[in-house]
């Protein structure tokens, strides 16, 4: 099947040579020449312009937008001009659902299918495959099941449930159909917002295995410090990189991102090199708004995401005057080291 992919960063680059080795025809253009020539010499067919990507794509077409979430409506209103009846229109990035709905609407007046999918797999995807979650008309997604199918991981990435008998269902196979316009990325912002409280899980928890020799470290004695009760109790050398191949194997918390969490932990332990600020990309704040409006508690989730905000210095005043309370009604001043 013959599909055309704008957006050739890490994600679209490598589901394009993933569709290519499986025998479909790709299409490929993106701003940076480089990234179109690299996968020419591929065996796909670069394009130069937008409306020279057009052009070399077969009716009815099929257009796969992998782009960041802020650019996706200004590439659609650039595509969708040169888009036919019948031709569909793929938004594969980390879209907000509500989007979705109004994208669809304004391109079903001109006949254009809109499908939104939720893309998981990250920089492994190439090898692992990629989850998939779909939103959009049964007749637009029918028709490019070929290529979900190719993209998606496949029956044996993981054993079959207990129970499940016959043929494997789509979902099996790792896509799924989840419902019309906006459900793709309905279901990939919640998965996306369950991955924020899985990370922060590990983080804490190995963070406090760090810590479990705070018994032996020195504690100064004053009114300003809260007293360690029973040094001797927390006098715990503990080796985190072997904690976690130890969990990896036959542990209740064992996952793939647990896997990579080893990976890095078996690279340097300490982590030094990296900071400890963590990006939020709109997921996990719209899933806690998902939540505010369907009034469904996830305190676990949103707490997740204040994490993130605060790991990048944005409670650093609310600290502060924090610590300007204490001096005004006690006389507390600060302390360091």
């Amino acid at each position: 099947m013959q599909i055309g992919m704008i957006g050739l960063g890490r994600m679209g680059a490598n589901m394009v040579r993933r569709l290519q080795k499986a025998g479909h025809q790709c299409v490929v253009y993106d701003r940076n020449s480089e990234a179109v020539k690299s996968l020419e010499q591929e065996g796909a067919t670069g394009a130069s312009s937008a409306s020279d990507f057009i052009g070399k794509l077969e009716l009815p077409r099929a257009v796969w937008l992998m782009l960041p979430a802020a650019v996706v409506d200004e590439s659609i209103a650039e595509i969708s001009r040169m888009l036919a009846p019948g031709d569909v229109l793929i938004d594969g990035g980390n879209s907000y659902y509500k989007d979705d709905i109004t994208r669809a609407r304004a391109l079903n007046e001109k006949s254009i299918h809109y499908v939104d999918v939720g893309v998981s797999g990250g920089v492994w995807g190439l090898e692992r495959g990629y989850c998939l979650m779909i939103g959009g008309d049964d007749a637009a997604v029918s028709r490019l099941e070929p290529i979900f199918e190719t993209l998606a991981p496949g029956i044996e990435a993981a054993p079959r449930t207990e129970g499940m008998k016959g043929s494997p269902g789509n979902a099996e196979k790792g896509y799924l159909h989840c419902g019309p316009s906006g459900a793709g990325h309905f279901v990939k912002m919640v998965h996306n917002g369950i991955e924020y409280g899985l990370m922060a899980a590990y983080a804490e928890g190995f963070n406090l295995l760090r810590h479990a020799n705070a018994g032996t470290e020195g504690h100064r004695i004053d009114a300003e410090n809260a007293p360690l009760r029973e040094p001797d109790a927390l006098r715990y050398d503990i080796d985190v990189a072997k904690v976690a191949e130890l969990w990896r194997r036959g542990s209740v918390v064992g996952s793939w991102l647990l896997d990579l969490t080893a990976h890095a932990l078996k690279s340097d332990a300490d982590l030094a090199g990296f900071g400890g600020r963590v990006s939020d990309s709109g997921e996990g704040r719209w899933t806690s708004i998902a939540a505010i409006e369907s009034g469904t508690p996830v305190p676990v989730l949103a707490a997740a995401l204040f994490s993130r905000f605060s790991s990048r210095g944005e409670a650093d005043y609310a600290d502060k005057l924090l610590s300007a309370m204490r001096f005004e009604f006690g006389g507390h001043r600060e302390q360091h080291g």
